[in-house]
C-alpha cells in the first residue's frame, strides 16, 4: 500500500514535531548529527520570555505573564559546498529539543540524505495533531448549551 504524504509548509514543521515525544525527534537528530557536521550559530538556550498582548483599542502592548522558551540555531553541513541553517523556536523548557528540532528543520530544509525520517515523524505529528484536535471539539460538543431552551418551561411560581 502506497501512501503518499504532502509536506506540510514550513511553518508547521516545528507544531507537528512538538505533538510527538521527544525521545525519537531526539534520537533522529542524534543520528543525523552522526551523519553531517553540525555546528550551534548560537547556543541553544531556555527560560522564560515574556508574553506581549496588544491592547485592541488603544495598540498598546502589555505582558501578560511569562512562558517557557526554548531556542536554538545550527548550521548542517553535508559537504564543503552544501550547507543549511536550520533553528527552533519553542514554547518549551527543553533546549536539547530545540536543537533536535533545529537539526531536522535544516535537514529537511536541504532535503538531504535522511531526509525521509524526517518527513515520516512529520506525518506522526499530523496525526497526533488531528487527534487532539478531535479531542477538543469533543470536549466543546460536550459542554456546549443550548441557552434557547432556558426559559422555555412555563412554570408556575404561585404555588
Amino acid at each position: 500500500m502506497t501512501h503518499t504524504f504532502e509536506t506540510p509548509d514550513r511553518a508547521q514543521w516545528l507544531r507537528l514535531w512538538s505533538a510527538l515525544p521527544a525521545g525519537p525527534v531526539k534520537a533522529l537528530a542524534a543520528d543525523l548529527a552522526g551523519r553531517y557536521q553540525v555546528e550551534d550559530l548560537a547556543l541553544p538556550q531556555s527560560g522564560l520570555g515574556l508574553l506581549p498582548l496588544a491592547d485592541s483599542a488603544l495598540g498598546d502592548t502589555y505582558f501578560i505573564g511569562e512562558i517557557p522558551l526554548a531556542q536554538a540555531h545550527v548550521r548542517v553541513t553535508a559537504s564543503q559546498d552544501q550547507s543549511i541553517e536550520g533553528a527552533a523556536t519553542l514554547v518549551d523548557d527543553r533546549a536539547g529539543v530545540a536543537r533536535a528540532m533545529a537539526i531536522l528543520d535544516a535537514v529537511l530544509a536541504a532535503r538531504l540524505p535522511g531526509c525521509e525520517t524526517a518527513l515520516q515523524l512529520l506525518a506522526q505529528g499530523e496525526t497526533a495533531v488531528a487527534e487532539q484536535s478531535r479531542q477538543r471539539r469533543a470536549l466543546l460538543a460536550a459542554t456546549r448549551v443550548d441557552f434557547a431552551l432556558l426559559g422555555t418551561n412555563e412554570e408556575d411560581d404561585d404555588e
